[in-house]
Order: structure tokens, then sequence, then C-alpha cells
């Protein structure tokens, strides 16, 4: 059985950093796609960043030289690092691991809230 946990977020002040770490288990990490969304009561979820199995990155304009997406195959894990977080960073962000098949499995979400 997948299971994808996340962990890290929490309140943080602009202009901060966070961390948020994706760690998939069941399967071979390596296999996944991971995929970072967000979502606030005033924007759906949205795409965030993104790397794929191959390592290649991606990333959403709003956070396009901020964020840094990456993974540690041997620990199962993908993370994503934002940097200067703005307050409309504020969401619940999610991890998505996808398989080349279309089947994916999503992490519970952790709460990142910027705010002087």
């Amino acid at each position: 059985q997948v299971q994808v946990v996340q962990s890290g977020g929490g309140a943080v002040r602009p202009g901060d950093s966070v961390t948020l770490s994706c760690t998939v288990s069941g399967r071979t990490f390596s296999d996944y796609n991971v995929g970072w969304f967000r979502q606030s009561p005033e924007v759906v979820r949205e795409f965030v960043a993104a790397i794929s199995w191959t390592e290649n990155t991606y990333y959403a304009d709003s956070v396009q030289g901020r964020a840094t997406v990456s993974r540690e195959n041997h620990e199962k894990t993908a993370y994503l690092m934002i940097n200067n977080l703005k307050p409309e960073d504020t969401a619940v962000y999610y991890c998505n691991a996808m398989l080349l098949t279309g089947t994916s499995y999503w992490g519970q979400g952790t709460q990142v809230t910027v705010s002087s």
C-alpha cells in the first residue's frame, strides 16, 4: 500500500524560507514524478512545482526563482523549498506522487502561513 506523508511548513514571516518534505512508501520511489500543489480559500488547488523521475524540474510563475524542488531517491523523499516567502504563499501545500501509468497518490497536506 502506497503512503504519502508530508512534513514541514508552519507559521513564518515574510522573507523567510520554508522546506516541505514528501515521503512516499510502498513502492520504488524513483518510479514517481512528484508534484507540489497548494490551495487556499481564495485559490483552488494550483500547481507550484514538480520534479520528474528523470529529475527534470518545473515551476509555476508565482514561485519561479524562489523555489527549488528536489528529491533523494534513497530516502524516498522529495523536497520543496521556497525562499523569500510572501503572504500570498499562504496555503495548504499538497504533494502528489504520480506514476507514468497515471496512478497518483496525494499527501495529507501541510499548512504554510506567511504573516508578519
